[in-house]
């Protein structure tokens, strides 16, 4: 029966290109050209500095930095929008920080004129992590692999966000959401992030020890699929690979390999290839995450926001994906969370929101204090940790000329003169 799939072994001609349609779509060089409003500086924080705070529509302030020298100049990205959940989020004091009402090709359109510009402002080396749940990841998917190439795709990640959920309706418990991990171009910065060691988990990925060092090894095969007809599919000591298999290294480098100890040979002469744990450098970290999830109890968090992400998860992606002194940029910046992982691993940031609950849980972060906001922290490291940041982060405030207006009435400790008239 034809099936329309090549044949075994075959190869297709053309390689079918798959996008996502729906009404309204805008081509990126219009995205590109659309006017936008202009920012201007509200106050300086603490002198001031290369950290920039941006209170307006985020398209308007990525179109504004790409107008203004920021192009190909930011490093890492990270972002986490509205889910499109068509639902709305307020703070502990029930006060609304922010509406997910857009659904279906509306959201789409939305964040992908966003992205089309992220990808103008990101260097050559970039990258960006775009955080969504199961209603709109997928479609997404496809929109990244248009806008940054699905050969510049790195990890889809799913991390747990909470404790188990006891659904009263008929489906499986909601516990985790998904991260999609992209570069601009085909190399881009990479700090490999490894998890320690637990002494269970390396006894069972390391079950023998060397006798002659007490270093845990694990044995494995030294050959692999596939047949050569070069040295590595000739004989080594008498010994030829397996039918349908060739030695994973030349006979030469497996004869230094053994010299330095790390061949052994099972009692019937097989030889497998040790290797050591090293117990310093840790396990690399994979794309399911178990350890960062966010707390569903407001009084742990560090400012109140809703749907503040995990701390310490951003720390790590920061640092995996940027160098000290490079420039990290969020443009959902919500409480600041990407912001304050930047500045105490010395980026520099740009945060972006038009949120006024927003602008509050930053300067929370980073100016006022948390103890000033009371009962948002009750963990006693999670609060040292946050107000040791505080006195030493200056920013930049910068608002369109309507959203200036706004900021004066929005109970910020702004001194009235630095507020342009």
């Amino acid at each position: 029966m034809a099936t329309g799939v090549p044949p075994k072994g075959g190869k297709s001609s053309r390689k079918l290109q798959v996008s996502v349609e729906y009404d309204g779509k805008t081509s990126a060089s219009e995205v590109l050209q659309k006017p936008f409003e202009g920012f201007s500086s509200v106050q300086r924080v603490h002198g001031g500095g290369g950290n920039k705070l941006f209170f307006g529509d985020n398209l308007d302030a990525l179109l504004f930095m790409l107008n203004n020298g920021y192009k190909g100049k930011i490093a890492f990205i990270y972002i986490d929008p509205p889910f499109s959940t068509a639902s709305d989020f307020v703070n502990r004091s029930q006060t609304l920080a922010y509406s997910d009402a857009l659904r279906g090709g509306e959201y789409v359109e939305f964040l992908r004129q966003r992205l089309i510009v992220m990808r103008e402002l990101l260097s050559d080396t970039g990258s960006i992590y775009l955080h969504l749940d199961g209603n709109m990841v997928f479609t997404m998917k496809l929109v990244m692999d248009e806008i940054f190439g699905e050969q510049n795709y790195h990890s889809f990640i799913t991390r747990k966000k909470c404790s188990t959920k006891n659904y009263t309706k008929n489906t499986f418990g909601n516990i985790s959401d998904y991260i999609l991990f992209y570069s601009k171009g085909a190399s881009c910065v990479w700090h490999r992030p490894f998890d320690a060691w637990e002494p269970e988990k390396m006894a069972e990925q390391y079950p023998c020890v060397d006798e002659k060092t007490g270093r845990r090894y694990k044995k494995v095969p030294v050959h692999a699929p596939g047949t050569r007809n070069g040295e590595t599919g000739r004989a080594w000591r008498g010994k030829l690979p397996p039918k349908g298999k060739h030695w994973q290294y030349t006979p030469e480098k497996l004869d230094e390999m053994d010299a330095a100890g790390e061949i052994y040979w099972s009692p019937t002469g097989n030889p497998r290839r040790m290797v050591f744990c090293d117990p310093d450098k840790g396990i690399p970290k994979q794309d399911i995450w178990l350890e960062y999830r966010d707390s569903v109890n407001q009084a742990q968090k560090t400012t109140g926001y809703p749907t503040e992400k995990n701390y310490e998860m951003l720390k790590m992606i920061v640092k995996a994906s940027s160098n000290p002194g490079d420039i990290v940029l969020d443009c959902f910046a919500g409480s600041g969370t990407t912001l304050g992982a930047a500045f105490e691993l010395d980026r520099r940031w740009i945060g972006v929101d038009n949120s006024v609950e927003s602008m509050k849980a930053i300067f929370k972060r980073f100016v006022t204090g948390l103890e000033t906001y009371g009962d948002y922290v009750n963990d006693h490291s999670v609060r040292q940790m946050s107000l040791d940041l505080l006195p030493r982060c200056p920013f930049d405030v910068l608002a369109t000329p309507h959203n200036t207006a706004v900021l004066e009435s929005a109970s910020l400790p702004l001194e009235s003169s630095d507020i342009p008239a």
